[in-house]
């Protein structure tokens, strides 16, 4: 049985990742059924992270925002869940009354926190506002010459943490943070403004050099050692990856020479592709790196699939550097021309064309969790939604392992 789910980032004040909220989807397409009611959405939410997936496949380490209704809550369903992992979110349809009261009261004695989803400001809704510990707004449903009176008003006085969800652009995005809002969601990081003219440091000249000649064809071991055992951070990056759980080694690697030649040409291009875009992406929300690193894997993975088994290495550096004007904050021509890229990759990422592009769309609706999009591209790829659902969450799970091996 194929079992489908969506998830979103929440970021806070500073653009780091604060948590992921949990969406429930029936298919590979974006809309929420008229036949499935909201009980049986939360159950469904609740069998996928409990059993079918997991809440470690699906959030990593980050809490899950969970939306829940009426019957759940005073149900207590939210016991289910560990504290630490999982925000209460109360939908807006839920109206005040005493038992609410009691199952927040509740719930938040035995260490959960609450959000309330959809507040519209009015004196109804207000009442549940002291029994939640984050109260979220959808700006694009708000009276916006209004809010920042309301929220003023609410600030003095309720002691909550406020977040901006439905940012479309980055007006949205300051809106929301000259207003006060502590935590922001929306799909404003899937493609940040781009700072045309924007030069790039000595540092960043010394890492786009060293990605340029892991992107060759045939690469030089001895020049990436020469490039990478300056640089402090990359050598100790690949010291602690090749004497990870990776490779279970049985004596220990100290030299920089010796782990290059270990890896080969595949596995130091791939290494020093995901440790030197996490060094360029170096300031930019932690999210943007992960990001890249679960398209890369999830293109590769899309590649194997295929009965004519692509360039998976090719479609690795896809994924991956689908982010990189974001990282830099330029133009994704421009960086092109500095790397020795494939004409089948610049024109995927320049403009979405050639025989690649397909993978990145299919990726990236799937994000999105546009999914009847999503399938037309996997069609044109010969791939099913079975082999992209299973694909992606190998893709998460793999970043979150790569990353602990990089920190």
């Amino acid at each position: 049985m194929d079992v489908y789910i969506a998830r979103q980032p929440i970021f806070d004040r500073h653009a780091r990742l604060f948590a992921y909220e949990v969406l429930y989807r029936s298919g590979m397409d974006n809309v929420f059924p008229d036949d499935v009611g909201g009980d049986e959405a939360t159950h469904t939410v609740l069998a996928h992270v409990l059993f079918n997936i997991g809440l470690d496949a699906i959030t990593g380490s980050r809490r899950a925002l969970i939306n829940f209704t009426e019957n759940h809550l005073l149900q207590r369903t939210p016991t289910q869940l560990p504290t630490t992992r999982c925000i209460v979110e109360i939908l807006e349809s839920i109206l005040p009354s005493p038992e609410v009261f009691a199952a927040c009261q509740e719930l938040k004695a035995r260490g959960y926190t609450l959000a309330l989803d959809d507040f519209d400001f009015n004196e109804s809704s207000e009442a549940l506002i002291p029994f939640v510990d984050i109260v979220k707004v959808d700006l694009q449903a708000v009276d916006r010459e209004q809010l920042a009176e309301n929220m003023a008003r609410l600030r003095q006085t309720a002691k909550v943490a406020w977040l901006a969800e439905k940012i479309e652009d980055h007006r949205d995005l300051h809106l929301a943070q000259s207003l006060g809002f502590d935590y922001f969601q929306g799909y404003f990081l899937d493609k940040p403004e781009v700072l045309k003219n924007r030069t790039i440091d000595t540092s960043k000249i010394v890492l786009l050099n060293l990605l340029a000649e892991v992107c060759r064809p045939e690469i030089d071991l001895k020049k990436i050692e020469r490039l990478v055992t300056p640089d402090v951070s990359l050598s100790y990056k690949l010291l602690r990856y090749i004497n990870s759980v990776f490779y279970s080694l049985v004596r220990k690697v100290s030299s920089i020479h010796y782990a290059l030649i270990y890896l080969g040409e595949d596995g130091t291009r791939q290494f020093v592709s995901l440790a030197a875009t996490s060094e360029l992406a170096s300031g930019k929300p932690s999210e943007l790196m992960r990001l890249s690193m679960v398209r890369a894997q999830l293109c590769r993975l899309l590649a194997v699939a295929r009965p004519d088994r692509a360039d998976d290495s090719q479609l690795f550096l896809l994924g991956l550097f689908s982010l990189l004007d974001a990282m830099l904050d330029i133009p994704m021509a421009d960086l092109t021309e500095k790397l020795p890229l494939t004409d089948e990759l610049k024109n995927a990422l320049n403009t979405g064309t050639g025989p690649l592009a397909p993978y990145l769309r299919a990726v990236v609706t799937y994000e999105k969790g546009e999914f009847q999009q999503c399938t037309g591209h996997l069609g044109q790829l010969g791939i099913t939604a079975e082999v992209m659902i299973n694909a992606y969450v190998q893709a998460l799970a793999w970043a979150d392992q790569f990353d602990l091996n990089l920190s």
